[in-house]
């Protein structure tokens, strides 16, 4: 009695305080989701989870306990005393039943919550299983809907999984039951099994038998993601040796296994050893000999010839795969004609280039307008706006509350009083101050605007660096800002959070939280709300997360001066056949929905941006009030988004192979590309506003060059459209094979090499500065390429970043000024842009000797270029332009 009480207490702490701690974050999930406005969402995956958890832990309780039931009902003639330990222990087998007996209802039970736990788990697969669509394309080898791959097979293997660990969990249990009532019997003669026992394993055996039937007949569709070399998928011999053997083995094995039973249950060992032997034997020569034999001889020497259709499929299914097919390839004659005319005529793509850098940017924001310790920059965004009716590219960085810098870290402090961030800085890409510092459209606590832009709702109480939860509409007030008289103060106005306007709900949060303060703290009132899942990657997850999120979410200020984050959600999937898998495995990828997070009072949105997604299509027939079509996104938000960073820099890395569609180039790597490696790190794709070849008007793109494999030169530029009516249109601009056109790294040696800007950095260095070299920046203009290089001088690595010098290069030629106007001025023959106009409007360039000076001081620095490439010519022509200017300035 006192085992089965200790049991029992054992069984109920097991299940008890599990289900405890289960209902408290189901039901804090519940009052999230209902705040937000998706309890649907909520309801229809906690009925998934319950199902499947149910479904599969009561499967598993089934399954062990029908056999227990036979195992303990069977009787035996070996019964009453047996020794163990050699002789040397007496054992009754009455006494040890009745101690088995609970011994293996507890076992089953836990096996069984483990089982209905790790079934829950699978709750996602069971809603793509039971929602599954055809795609309407099959497979090349076996003829399955590419559906059958994405949404059935996933759940198939797990249910395979589960049936193998059933039979096997329920076979142990069951031998042991046996062996404690004398079914199973050791001794120094062998094992003796009574015929009961041998009937009830045989049925076991079979079931196996069956089970193990299904798994090579699912191993013959995991072929379809195999790796081949040179290529992903299938192949000849996975088609012609393997696949075969694996249709042979899943009529073969369930036959083998009735044998096996048939064996076992008559007793019949030798007749029972021969079906898996067989069995083993074919598998090992029909999937490991000899396809080895048949790759050796047969396909090694003819490997193009034979393995043809199999590339072809790979390239197909890759394509389609990250969406490359969308990907058009475009032509591109360049020429290095670029004249000051042309580049007076693409003036907003000129304004546009982008020279600050994020990492000096975000150091500099930080030390010029982080205005408290406590406040952080945590990142910076590129976006573009209307400012003052221009179409200008700019940086933006929020300025949010960091916990772990707060002065007094408390209880009060960190839930009550500091709860939010305040504020943007905002700025152009390409305008710096003369003491080469950033200059700004909004700035400052509260928000100063120098332009038509407002922030009207600074605060951000959902952001990047927000802690877990804060208590809001307290008795403490909450701090605002601070001034130079005092700390500013406010009281949340939005409709954010929970209301904790219950004992209950009290509790609830204190236990979640695990503090007891919020049920204890006296300024906690009936109005009071809870803020919690404030991360907003972390708030958007909780919601979907069977949606990959990008990593870098940017804040734009809509027209009524609200803050709002734009994070950018995909749809993915690892079971799309011949198509290459990326490092974790995904093979397919679609940029399908755009998620909208309020930074004041927390709400989503998730719009639909690419409604021909089949995943897609699956997960809004789950959850049909989860998502929004993008025609329903304010036109204010929509004219902000933009194509990802991330999916474009993905596209590019497979667009780099699979651009070559002819099987006999691809297996050859006959014209490979890759991404230009400066330093240690490949380029990334960078936004920028220009002038698509072909168009009429600036753009909004993100912008990638490709260099052909192990060259420098330059082989193509692809870009991603963002603005509308052109949203996601992808353009591959490919130069000509029979002339060089210089890549980053070619044009980042032509830097070094430079006297003058190489003695320049030396000197810099020697006097202590820090030199930060910024991105080297590949802009198309007309037909022509320039090449941008910010230079950063900063006192020490703790310094503030001063944005010094521009470096541009243009054909065979490299400048370095000031500034992007002064060096595009040099470039050109001395003729004034029209930025360079427009930022020196105030100044009579003909009239002032400073700048008949510096434009002495050019021509000479021209000529001294020239001169070292032996350009003779060119060389006399600046003379003669300098004596000129030396004339003039004489008068």
């Amino acid at each position: 009695m006192p085992n089965k009480k200790f049991i029992s207490i054992l069984i109920l702490l097991a299940v008890v305080f599990p289900f405890l701690s289960y209902l408290l974050n189901a039901y804090s999930d519940w009052l999230f989701f209902v705040e937000t406005g998706y309890s649907s969402v909520f309801t229809t995956t906690l009925t998934a989870k319950t199902v499947s958890g149910l479904l599969f832990g009561g499967l598993l309780f089934l399954c062990v306990q029908i056999n227990l039931h036979h195992a303990f009902k069977a009787r035996f003639p070996l019964t009453g005393i047996f020794m163990v330990g050699g002789g040397n222990i007496r054992v009754n087998r009455e006494d040890l039943v009745r101690f088995v007996k609970p011994v293996a209802m507890l076992l089953s039970i836990v096996l069984a919550l483990f089982a209905g736990n790790w079934g829950a788990a699978q709750w996602e697969d069971l809603l793509l299983f039971t929602n599954k669509l055809a795609v309407g394309t099959v497979d090349p080898v076996i003829g399955k809907d590419i559906g059958f791959y994405l949404f059935s097979l996933p759940f198939l293997e797990m249910l395979k999984a589960f049936a193998n660990f059933t039979l096997l969990a329920t076979a142990l249990i069951t031998a042991t039951v046996y062996y404690t009532r004398g079914g199973i019997t050791l001794s120094e003669r062998g094992t003796a099994v009574d015929a009961q026992v041998r009937r009830h394993l045989a049925v076991l055996v079979g079931i196996f038998s069956c089970v193990v039937a299904a798994g090579f007949y699912l191993d013959g569709f995991r072929l379809l993601f195999a790796h081949n070399g040179a290529f992903y998928g299938a192949g000849y011999v996975d088609v012609n040796s393997r696949l075969l053997t694996y249709r042979a083995l899943t009529f073969l094995t369930p036959v083998a296994g009735a044998v096996l039973a048939f064996g076992i249950w008559k007793g019949a060992w030798r007749l029972a050893l021969l079906p898996p032997i067989i069995v083993v034997a074919l598998y090992v020569i029909g999937i490991r000999v000899y396809p080895a034999v048949l790759q050796k001889f047969k396909v090694a020497p003819n490997e193009l010839a034979l393995e043809t259709p199999y590339i072809e499929h790979n390239i197909r299914s890759t394509r389609f795969g990250y969406d490359l097919d969308r990907i058009e390839t475009v032509p591109f004659d360049v020429d290095t004609r670029l004249t000051a005319a042309d580049i007076a005529n693409n003036d907003a793509t000129i304004k546009n280039i982008r020279l600050w850098d994020h990492a000096p940017l975000l150091k500099t924001y930080s030390q010029l307008q982080q205005i408290r310790t406590y406040y952080k920059f945590f990142d910076v965004d590129n976006d573009r706006y209307m400012v003052n009716g221009q179409y200008t590219q700019v940086m933006l960085s929020p300025r949010e509350l960091s916990y772990a810098d707060l002065p007094s870290k408390n209880w009060i402090n960190e839930r009550l009083i500091f709860t939010h961030g305040n504020g943007i800085t905002f700025g152009p890409v390409s305008r710096i101050s003369k003491e080469g510092l950033p200059e700004f459209f909004v700035k400052d606590i509260p928000a100063v605007s120098l332009a038509d832009i407002k922030v009207t709702r600074p605060e951000i109480y959902y952001g990047e660096l927000s802690n877990d939860y804060v208590v809001v509409k307290t008795k403490v007030p909450e701090f605002s800002y601070p001034t130079a008289t005092g700390n500013i103060n406010t009281t949340y106005a939005g409709k954010g959070g929970v209301a904790i306007d219950s004992i209950l709900k009290k509790a609830l949060f204190a236990a979640k939280f695990r503090t007891e303060k919020i049920l204890l703290s006296s300024d906690i009132t009936a109005q009071s709300r809870i803020l919690y899942n404030r991360n907003i990657s972390e708030r958007v997850r909780t919601i979907a997360p069977f949606l990959h999120f990008d990593g870098d979410p940017y804040m734009v200020v809509d027209d009524g001066g609200r803050l709002k984050w734009i994070i950018d959600a995909y749809t993915y999937s690892n079971r799309l056949p011949y198509s290459k898998p990326l490092k974790g495995g995904i093979n397919y990828m679609r940029n399908s929905v755009k998620t909208v997070v309020d930074a004041y009072d927390g709400s989503i949105d998730f719009y639909i941006s690419d409604p021909d997604d089949v995943l897609l299509k699956v997960h809004a027939q789950i959850f049909p009030k989860l998502f929004k079509p993008i025609a329903s996104m304010p036109a204010d938000l929509h004219k902000h988004v933009r194509y990802p960073h991330q999916l474009l820099q993905v596209q590019a890395a497979m667009f780099a192979t699979y651009h070559m569609t002819d099987p006999k180039v691809f297996y050859n790597r006959e014209n490979l590309w890759e991404i230009p490696v400066l330093g240690e790190k490949p380029m990334e794709p960078y936004y920028t506003i220009m002038k698509l070849p072909g168009e009429t008007k600036e753009e909004y793109i993100l912008l990638l060059p490709f260099t052909p494999s192990k060259r420098d030169n330059l082989a193509a530029w692809l870009t991603a459209r963002s603005d509308e009516p052109n949203y996601g249109k992808i353009r591959a601009y490919t130069f000509p094979r029979d002339r060089l056109i210089y890549g980053p790294k070619q044009i980042d040696a032509r830097i070094n090499q430079d006297s003058f800007i190489s003695q320049q950095l030396t000197l810099w260095s020697q006097r202590g500065s820090e030199v930060i070299r910024g991105s080297l920046l590949v802009i198309p203009i007309e037909k022509s390429l320039l090449y941008v290089q910010p230079l950063f001088l900063a006192a020490d690595k703790a310094g503030l970043p001063e944005l010094k010098r521009v470096i541009v290069a243009f054909g065979d030629e490299v400048v370095m000024e000031e500034n992007l106007e002064l060096a595009l001025q040099r470039l050109f023959g001395g003729k004034r842009t029209a930025v360079a106009a427009a930022v020196s409007a105030t100044t009579d360039v003909k009239a002032s000797p400073a700048s008949l000076a510096k434009e002495a001081m050019s021509i000479y620095e021209k000529a001294m270029t020239l001169q070292r490439q032996g350009n003779w010519a060119g060389y006399g022509e600046e003379l003669r332009r300098l004596e000129q200017v030396l004339r003039r300035m004489a008068q």
